[in-house]
């Protein structure tokens, strides 16, 4: 029984790698000639999700043109295959597919795709700052003092959550029911989430955002990470999710 469950588990693993690998934007899987007239059809002015450009970035000290530019095509990759799960997803819900294993793991595979795809526009999104600081008169800083005692130990706690073995991602989120800010480590994007909290400055530590420039000197990556904080963005997210907070 136990090996019939590993060898289910890599066939339906299986079968989802090779929908994302083989299929393009809007194609899914072939229509069954035997679906019901009756079964809904999913929406034809469904909008795909759009890779937003973040060559502006191009040039960034710190980051070299090439680890850039490669970041960028696998940012792409996210947005493509989150199009192409849903499109697949649809298909299979207007055929009745919607309670096979291939639906359930594509179901599960969306979500990290979806997520590997937010993640790094929230990422690109709040980079480009030119070595720029937080006014200390901003009220992210003000609460950030008020959460951490003061900017340098926030900015500490933040640089060891990165520092963490693995891959992953250090996030500031804000929590929407207590309005504290907290530093959190997400792995494989769809783990470690702060349950309702919203991303304030958040930070790709994947081999993939530092290798190319720093071998395994993470810390150099970061420190370069911070030299390019885009804190017009920054601050402009949390006033934004406590007025949606007040609502």
């Amino acid at each position: 029984m136990k090996n019939w469950i590993l060898m289910f588990n890599a066939a339906t693993l299986s079968f989802a790698s090779h929908v994302i690998a083989s299929n393009e934007i809007g194609q899914g899987p072939k229509s069954s000639q035997n679906a019901s007239s009756s079964t809904p059809q999913r929406n034809p002015e469904l909008i795909p999700f759009k890779a937003q450009d973040y060559s502006y970035l191009i040039g960034m000290p710190g980051f070299s043109n090439e680890a850039l530019q490669t970041h960028f095509k696998l940012y792409q990759g996210y947005v493509t295959n989150t199009n192409l799960i849903l499109e697949t997803l649809a298909q299979y819900a207007a055929e009745g597919k919607d309670r096979t294993p291939q639906y359930a793991e594509l179901k599960r595979r969306l979500m990290w795709e979806y997520d590997g795809m937010r993640l790094h526009e929230d990422y690109f999104g709040n980079l480009g700052g030119k070595g720029k600081q937080l006014e200390s008169n901003d009220p992210l800083f003000k609460r950030i003092v008020q959460d951490f005692g003061s900017f340098d130990a926030w900015k500490k706690d933040f640089v060891a959550t990165g520092l963490m073995r693995g891959i992953g991602w250090s996030v500031l989120y804000l929590d929407p029911i207590s309005g504290r800010l907290v530093n959190t480590w997400i792995n494989e994007h769809d783990h470690g989430h702060l349950a309702g909290g919203d991303p304030i400055l958040i930070m790709d530590v994947f081999e993939h955002a530092f290798m190319p420039d720093y071998g395994l000197d993470r810390a150099k990556y970061i420190e370069a990470f911070f030299n390019n904080i885009d804190w017009s963005v920054v601050a402009s997210r949390y006033p934004q999710q406590m007025k949606r907070m007040s609502q």
